[in-house]
């Protein structure tokens, strides 16, 4: 896949097709040591169920996958061997939370998850709970998510008719702009509120973004290259 480009699309096809990954089945034995490793070092790491894509195609507004099911574990070993097999992707949703002032709200990973410490706006690798019909539906998956993460459900905001697509590495964030009739420093404010509520939160950390100064290394490319987009940058 390509470092970095940004499609604009109105549709996700996204089919779920049944498929046994070689690279799971034939280094099963190297996967279940390095989970085991990351469970050491991270004891609330579970090895449930997600999905990736396959065969993505971009085809003017319209995006197209197949997704195929496997386990966490395997996930985890083909992202940190540095994305093990080039014909899988990681494609998920994400909701850009964006106050009444324009600025953009994301949350610091907690210590505990697989990604601490690095700066999101609500996502999550998607898993069987976000398949409808046969298709992945990642509109469901970003409300799931976002509600989770910060406590907003879908009556609280206005999201966007389309989604910008990034593609960057073996990614593809998926993200749709969701506007909040709230300024960032009360959403902030929030946020944390329902956060502090919670026994064992995602989020460590709420961050705002006004400006491209705001941005830090701890934000993927694809989060940062759509904040630059979306402020002009």
């Amino acid at each position: 896949m390509t470092d970095l480009r940004i499609h604009r699309v109105t549709t996700l096809d996204l089919r779920i097709t049944p498929w046994a990954w070689p690279f799971a089945r034939e280094r099963s034995a190297e996967i279940d040591a390095h989970f085991a490793e990351k469970q050491r070092e991270r004891p609330k790491l579970w090895n449930g169920r997600v999905l990736l894509g396959r065969n993505p195609v971009f085809d003017g507004a319209r995006f197209a996958a197949d997704y195929f099911e496997t386990d966490f574990a395997s996930f985890l070993a083909w992202r940190d061997w540095g994305f093990a097999d080039a014909g899988v992707f990681n494609g998920f949703g994400m909701g850009a939370l964006r106050g009444s002032d324009g600025a953009f709200v994301l949350g610091e990973m907690g210590k505990h998850t697989a990604n601490a410490g690095r700066v999101y706006f609500p996502s999550g690798t998607p898993d069987p709970d976000d398949i409808r019909d046969g298709r992945l539906d990642i509109a469901g998956s970003v409300a799931r998510e976002t509600e989770e993460e910060t406590g907003l459900t879908s009556a609280e905001y206005r999201a966007a008719a389309h989604w910008h697509c990034i593609e960057s590495s073996a990614y593809v964030a998926m993200i749709r702009l969701l506007d909040v009739d709230t300024p960032g420093e009360a959403l902030r404010a929030r946020i944390e509120a329902n956060l502090a509520r919670q026994s064992h939160p995602e989020l460590a950390a709420i961050l705002l973004v006004r400006s491209i100064s705001d941005l830090t290394p701890a934000m993927p490319r694809f989060v940062t290259a759509f904040i630059e987009q979306q402020l002009g940058s």
